[in-house]
């Protein structure tokens, strides 16, 4: 079953409603989802070996009209927008430079059902992650079955809101561990944490302050297993290898 197929039933529970008797020649909710698709399509760029970049910041420029109509259930679109154009890019091996971002914007020169899709690249420090892309450089970890991209080269894991990955774990610390990736290396560090952080069920202590992620190791902080997904194992790693 197709992107746009999952995408419909899922608005159906929001259009459902009074909204819905309103669709008549005005901007479809579906007409969004193939946009967006579209946009990604003609804007993709490859830079690398398994990996396609598309703009992950989407800004839909609608008339009054459609724009007060559909500004009014704007929370629920956009996040079912998100998940199609998500799948979309799994499903063409897409990568997204950050986190995926969609805005509904009014513009009173436009007439009623007519829109424009307009994009950008943003970087930031996760992006959703998709299996198919996932490598050394760029791995993925599932958070217990959530799925992150990292773009960056440090990515900060922990249950304060400035994290790159926040963890909904009352046994995670604020910044509770950092992830690095270098020179085709994966490495994880507690970050003086409470509870403290295990790789492959061994925890990082004294005497191993530093531990190398191979493809599927998995990282336990609080009761939350993440598992890394590279694609490859990375390079053995130097003993207590500076940070």
């Amino acid at each position: 079953m197709g992107v746009l197929d999952r995408f419909e039933r899922g608005v159906e529970r929001v259009v459902n409603t009074a909204f819905a008797r309103a669709f008549k020649s005005e901007v479809q909710p579906v007409e969004l989802a193939s946009a967006l698709r579209r946009e990604a399509d003609t804007t993709a760029a490859v830079v690398g070996p398994d990996r396609t970049l598309v703009p992950n910041a989407y800004t839909i420029e609608l008339g009054p009209g459609d724009h007060e109509r559909l500004d009014a259930w704007a929370d629920q679109l956009t996040g079912e927008l998100t998940t199609a154009l998500t799948e979309h890019a799994r499903g063409q091996r897409y990568s997204f430079p950050g986190p995926v971002s969609i805005q509904l914007v009014r513009d009173e020169e436009l007439a009623t059902g007519v829109f424009r899709v307009r994009s950008a690249r943003v970087r930031g420090g996760i992006a959703p992650g998709t299996a198919a892309t996932a490598t050394v450089a760029h791995p993925v970890l599932d958070v217990d079955g959530k799925r992150y991209q990292l773009t960056e080269r440090l990515t900060v894991i922990g249950r304060g809101a400035d994290c790159d990955v926040v963890l909904d774990d009352p046994g995670a610390s604020r910044r509770h561990a950092e992830i690095k990736v270098e020179a085709g290396r994966i490495l994880v560090r507690d970050l003086g944490s409470t509870n403290g952080t295990t790789v492959d069920g061994e925890r990082l202590g004294e005497r191993i302050k530093v531990a190398e992620l191979d493809d599927r190791s998995t990282v336990g902080i609080g009761r939350t297993t993440i598992t890394v997904i590279a694609r490859g194992a990375a390079a053995p790693a130097r003993p207590d290898e500076e940070w």
